[in-house]
């Protein structure tokens, strides 16, 4: 898909106008096709795998960009800080293979994913990838048996594998139209339709997310930059310097990263928007050519895990600015309480 025809979808997908009624019948099969295999799973026609320990999905039911890693990262965190032992576990997108494997702090991003390398580095837990999540998981505990939580990074439609709660992440578009693929942005329909508890999470509050008790999440850009070695540099020192400042964002709506350092009062004299996923290591030698001399380049953590392994004595100066997500205390209380209700409240 060109970048032109999926900023067309994505415009698309926030109303109801020609575009979006154009493909509404489209999405009918597409929502017809998703109701089939919800069924499929509630009969036991399809099997789920049920793990020995509880798992927490996080994932979106719109299309790209809404957060989850983020809060994929808040949530271990905060289980870590309440005596939990998580694991994590993802299909690591865009990596090569499938089979499961573990992802380490020095892994990289082309065999495990960029996203579960990022949750690893940020989190220190144990992070298996596998296209079949269940498989990760199912690693996991073997190698790790002192694991006694499993989050499930973006696996909010991987019905294979059971789950005792699912975080719903929404960003500011909230629903957009309301319809599903390809007349708008969502996976399947809203609510869902599953008899697991659910906590929604989103960035302010939506009229339109009703049926689950909903939270807000501050998301904001570190007021630090840091480099390959973990050496922070605020924000402002750059927005006060004279060399010029560059961004690229390999990310579902790099717009949104760009619109973030502009807030922050940096001055970009260049932006690079790459497909999420991108990869660098194509793309690097290209985009290193085009940096002004003395430049520094801010990228997201997602992209940093990537970039930093390509980097040269003579290459520019690369740091990540990462994203935080905040979420309000009620949402920690909510999710203590559906766990505690569940498998007993842990001990810090």
């Amino acid at each position: 898909m060109s970048a032109a025809t999926e900023s067309a979808l994505r415009q698309a997908w926030l109303r109801r106008g020609p575009l979006a009624r154009l493909l509404y019948p489209i999405s009918l099969l597409y929502r017809c096709l998703v109701a089939v295999r919800l069924r499929l799973y509630a009969w036991g026609l399809k099997p789920a795998t049920r793990l020995p320990v509880p798992v927490v999905v996080v994932g979106n039911v719109v299309v790209g960009g809404a957060g989850k890693t983020p809060a994929t990262i808040a949530t271990v965190r905060h289980l870590i800080a309440r005596g939990w032992h998580p694991g994590v576990v993802s299909r690591g997108h865009g990596r090569r293979g499938t089979q499961a494997m573990a992802v380490h702090p020095d892994s990289r991003a082309s065999d495990c994913g960029d996203e579960p390398l990022l949750i690893q580095r940020a989190t220190g837990v144990p992070v298996f990838v596998g296209r079949q999540r269940a498989d990760a998981a199912r690693t996991l505990l073997q190698v790790h048996p002192e694991v006694d939580v499993i989050v499930c990074d973006d696996g909010l439609q991987h019905l294979a594998l059971a789950r005792d709660l699912e975080i719903v992440v929404f960003d500011d578009r909230g629903l957009g139209n309301g319809w599903c693929l390809p007349a708008g942005m969502l996976r399947e329909p809203w609510p869902r339709q599953n008899d697991v508890p659910a906590l929604v999470l989103h960035q302010q509050r939506h009229p339109a997310l009703p049926f689950c008790p909903g939270f807000v999440a501050r998301r904001a850009l570190s007021s630090d930059a840091v480099d390959a070695s973990g050496t922070s540099t605020p924000l402002a020192h750059l927005a006060a310097r004279q060399a010029p400042v560059v961004a690229l964002a390999g990310i579902a709506r790099p717009e949104v990263f760009f619109d973030m350092l502009t807030e922050a009062g940096l001055r970009l004299a260049h932006t690079w928007p790459l497909p999420d996923h991108a990869d660098l290591a194509t793309l690097w030698p290209a985009l290193q050519a085009q940096c002004p001399a003395g430049a520094t380049v801010l990228c997201t953590e997602k992209d940093a895990v990537k970039l930093w392994p390509l980097l040269s004595q003579t290459a520019p100066r690369v740091l990540a600015v990462p994203l935080v997500l905040t979420p309000e205390p009620a949402f920690f209380d909510a999710l203590d309480a559906q766990l505690s209700s569940r498998h007993g409240p842990q001990t810090p």
